[in-house]
């Protein structure tokens, strides 16, 4: 064997050792968790999307029209980059209806009673057939592709988590699926942040995750004075990532997660 012909393999295996180290080194995933974001006041939404860019991670952001902290609304034309740079980096989208309609309760004949908490009858509680209700859901999907040039995935969820399963089956029919959170991804970021510091709920949600689970947050919340974002999102997600935990976006498919 030549002299350089021995140096060329002893390289090849220093390499190949190497690249085995390295990939010793590096934690795998072996577990899935699911961020997901409603709007809210958008007071954080940028903040939120630095971070999440920062650590490599993906969402699903659920999107109605609400009052956003500028006094705009948080679909219209101001809020348009925002949308589209999200939609560019690979994040998900969900309808959270058009004007953060909460359900109050079932009505008859498969109907249901809504409070739209924006728009032209805020505050009314209205009833609504499963036309006027698919209308509420879709409305945020065209919205959604006149800004960004792509659909929402067919997904929604009900503003405050407020369902039935008449609400559900509403939602199944239009051909949207409703998509909820696990006990422990509860961010606790609509709390009494002097009763609920963010400290508290970091160590919470922290430690109380599991495989499969899905989280929520809002992008700005009115009634917290100390705001969990940014306080809290970074350091979970890298002590999720600690845990080894990869991000799916949602609907749930394995073969989209992001480390």
């Amino acid at each position: 064997m030549s002299h350089t012909v021995f140096i060329r393999i002893t390289a090849v295996l220093l390499l190949g050792f190497f690249s085995f180290g390295i990939s010793a080194q590096t934690p795998a995933c072996n577990k899935t968790v699911y961020l997901t974001f409603d709007t809210g006041n958008m007071s954080v939404a940028h903040k939120v999307a630095e971070i999440l860019k920062r650590q490599n991670v993906k969402a699903t952001f659920f999107l109605a029209n609400e009052k956003t902290f500028r006094g705009d609304f948080a679909l219209e034309d101001s809020w348009k980059p925002f949308w589209q740079e999200l939609a560019h980096e690979g994040h998900h989208f969900g309808s959270h209806t058009y004007d953060h309609d909460y359900f109050v309760k079932d009505g008859p004949k498969g109907a249901v009673y809504e409070k739209p908490q924006f728009g032209p009858k805020a505050g009314e509680t209205i009833l609504y057939n499963e036309a006027m209700m698919c209308k509420q859901i879709r409305r945020v999907d065209q919205r959604f592709q006149e800004m960004t040039n792509q659909p929402l995935q067919r997904i929604w969820r009900a503003p405050g988590g407020k369902t039935s399963p008449t609400l559900i089956r509403i939602g199944d029919l239009c051909g949207y699926q409703h998509i909820g959170w696990a006990p422990a991804g509860f961010s606790g970021d609509e709390l009494n942040s002097d009763r609920y510091p963010n400290d508290v709920l970091l160590a919470k949600t922290s430690r109380d995750l599991a495989d499969g689970d899905i989280t929520m947050a809002h992008l700005g919340i009115w009634s917290r004075k100390d705001p969990w974002a940014p306080a809290v999102l970074e350091q979970l997600i890298v002590n999720l990532k600690g845990r080894g935990f990869c991000f799916g976006l949602l609907p749930k498919n394995p073969t989209n997660p992001s480390k």
